[in-house]
């Protein structure tokens, strides 16, 4: 089969592989139809984060069709459409059993290692996202395996398109859970940093869960634009506003927000010190961003946190956070929680994440939707690529 494959910094390429097969009797085989790329999937496009091997196939966003299914597959039969969380979880660990399945304790490989040293970092296995995950291949290929699949896939109803519900995979459960954190209400006031996937997504679910008041920081122009458009946000451009936090308070009667969102994660730009820092390994992330949203927060409230960060962080300023009475809610997403009823609310028009998508195109050129989406050429929002046989070539005004 065809699959997108890394073979280091900003090198991805399409490449023929060998084809996924069962290998434990509750896996499926799935013949994707559609998959994106995600700014997580950018991460390691540009080096960031470690545990990656030539030859791995990348992607955690795809949709298909059941080809197959092992022998304790209960839930699903040839033929299903379905859409896969990212995540892979057991359902039945300590903290599946609790709906914390981005925590699941069994089915990372890695996970193991990384307890022996006494602590409990590592979470569930992920699709096409570094060995430190369970080195699973990932989606963006023909074909994948998806295993625990009486737990993750969601079966779809006839007639809805692919790309209504494929981001149910990720960034809308991400964006849903980032508002949910934040308890985002009626008559909430939010600022959502990064106008990205996530952050657009967040928006969307800030708006859906009723706020009244969003606020949406980023330097990019153009995806400002589409958000002030699309969601009614305020939108603040951080090369024309120095300090953004400042011009938020000014804006909500010298409070700030109810809930910050960082929806940028530990690749921030930084100052000058940070960026040498993380040059040199010395941490992992910058904090800009998180300063940030500590600063546009009212006190009493919440700082929610989609964006993936590592490691260490300079200038965090928790001092400023204890003064306000800030909680901080954060990490992977809960996927398979949020999907079921996020897919009501697509069916009954309450959401429609398809229209963030700016690019389709074939698998073939998934080496391309990389370069498009990492140097934010074209305008591009989102690119959602499809196998050569199915695919399209679009790119949106």
């Amino acid at each position: 089969m065809k699959a997108l494959t890394y073979h280091g910094v900003r090198d991805v390429r399409v490449e023929n592989v060998p084809d996924p097969r069962l290998h434990e009797p509750d896996d499926i085989l799935l013949r994707v139809t559609a998959t994106a790329i995600c700014g997580s999937d950018l991460h390691l496009y540009r080096g960031k984060v470690p545990g990656l091997k030539d030859g791995d196939i990348l992607g955690h966003e795809f949709m298909g069709v059941v080809e197959e299914v092992g022998r304790d597959v209960t839930r699903l039969a040839p033929g299903d459409r379905v859409v896969v969380p990212f995540t892979i979880s057991c359902g039945h660990c300590f903290f599946c059993e609790r709906a914390l399945y981005s925590a699941c304790e069994t089915t990372n490989p890695a996970r193991g290692a990384i307890m022996n040293k006494k602590t409990a970092r590592s979470g569930a296995g992920m699709f096409g996202y570094t060995h430190l995950y369970g080195g699973y291949a990932g989606g963006q290929a023909e074909y994948v395996r998806v295993p625990k699949a009486n737990v993750g896939p969601l079966k779809l109803p006839p007639g809805v398109a692919d790309d209504r519900v494929l981001f149910l995979s990720d960034i809308l459960p991400t964006g849903y859970q980032a508002a949910l954190n934040g308890n985002v209400g009626p008559g909430s006031s939010v600022a959502i940093f990064g106008a990205g996937p996530v952050g657009l997504m967040a928006a969307a679910s800030a708006r859906l869960l009723g706020a009244e008041q969003i606020f949406m920081i980023d330097h990019h122009a153009y995806r400002l634009a589409f958000a002030e458009a699309t969601y009614g946000v305020v939108p603040i451009n951080f090369d024309d506003i120095e300090d953004p936090a400042e011009r938020i308070i000014e804006l909500t009667g010298f409070r700030g927000v109810d809930c910050a969102i960082d929806a940028v994660g530990f690749e921030a730009k930084g100052s000058a010190l940070e960026t040498v820092l993380t040059d040199l390994k010395l941490e992992g992330s910058s904090g800009k961003c998180l300063r940030q949203a500590i600063a546009a927060t009212r006190r009493g409230g919440i700082v929610s946190v989609p964006g993936v960060y590592a490691g260490f962080i300079h200038g965090f300023l928790f001092g400023d956070a204890f003064e306000k009475g800030l909680s901080f809610r954060m990490g992977q997403t809960h996927t398979q929680h949020h999907m079921p009823v996020l897919l009501e609310h697509i069916l009954e028009g309450r959401l429609n994440p398809e229209v963030i998508i700016s690019h389709h195109l074939p698998l073939d050129q998934a080496a391309e939707g990389y370069r498009l989406f990492a140097e934010k050429l074209e305008d591009c929002r989102k690119v959602v690529l499809t196998p050569s046989a199915l695919g399209q070539v679009s790119r949106a005004p």
